[in-house]
């Protein structure tokens, strides 16, 4: 018999046949799948950083340059340059002459939808939040996405971050509360019909101020480029 004849007559020779096609297939579907993944990564990354870097310039008015610092495990600050994003970080701003102007802090939690990834701008001599930015939000549209609006950024403009007598903790939480009912420089105007949201604004903000606060204005000559002491 022929061997063309066998292998017809070989019904358990043509299933072997279909499986190997098809985890050649898989194979090669798995490995593009792989390929274009880490061909768009380093794309996406840049993206990321640049945008970032653009929303610094939003967060802290008036500054010309920017450095990044890493929180060490002694709970110092150095200069970084590190890409990864499990390395805590913030954002030194400065001035054409080189003087600190404030910090970029990024800060994220839950939304009314999935996490709301924020940033913004704390003066350190002031001890006041001077701007706030939206990183990334997947908010209601024309509801949640209002905090992005000219109105709820107006909050950041000079909100009172100011530290209590020694230094270990915010004064006066940072708190969400019914639009027109705010009365302090530390309280947030929320948005009607958007509760959720900004009260989760509040709460990322309140949380990442007390946790960055402290450590920020502790390590405050860790930032200053031109200063001659260190």
């Amino acid at each position: 018999m022929s061997e063309h004849k066998q292998t017809e007559n070989n019904p358990q020779g043509k299933d072997k046949k279909m499986v190997i096609a098809m985890g050649s297939i898989g194979l090669i579907c798995a490995l593009l799948i792989v390929l274009t993944y880490q061909g768009t990564f380093a794309s996406i990354e840049k993206n990321k950083a640049e945008a970032l870097e653009k929303a610094i310039f939003k967060v802290l008015p008036g500054i010309s340059k920017t450095k990044a610092f890493q929180l060490n495990q002694d709970q110092t600050f150095s200069e970084t340059n590190a890409t990864d994003p499990k390395i805590p970080k913030v954002y030194a701003g400065y001035d054409s002459i080189g003087q600190l102007k404030g910090i970029a802090v990024q800060a994220n939690g839950k939304g009314y939808g999935e996490v709301l990834n924020l940033l913004y701008g704390y003066d350190i001599d002031n001890q006041k939040i001077v701007g706030f930015y939206v990183l990334e939000s997947k908010e209601t549209p024309g509801i949640g996405d209002k905090i992005e609006k000219e109105d709820f950024l107006a909050n950041f403009k000079a909100m009172d971050a100011a530290l209590n007598d020694d230094f270990t903790k915010i004064k006066n939480e940072i708190t969400t509360v019914k639009h027109g009912e705010k009365t302090n420089d530390w309280q947030i105007d929320g948005i009607t019909g958007a509760t959720i949201t900004s009260r989760a604004v509040g709460n990322i903000l309140s949380m990442s101020s007390n946790q960055w606060m402290p450590l920020i204005y502790k390590n405050k000559k860790s930032f200053l480029i031109n200063d001659k002491s260190k």
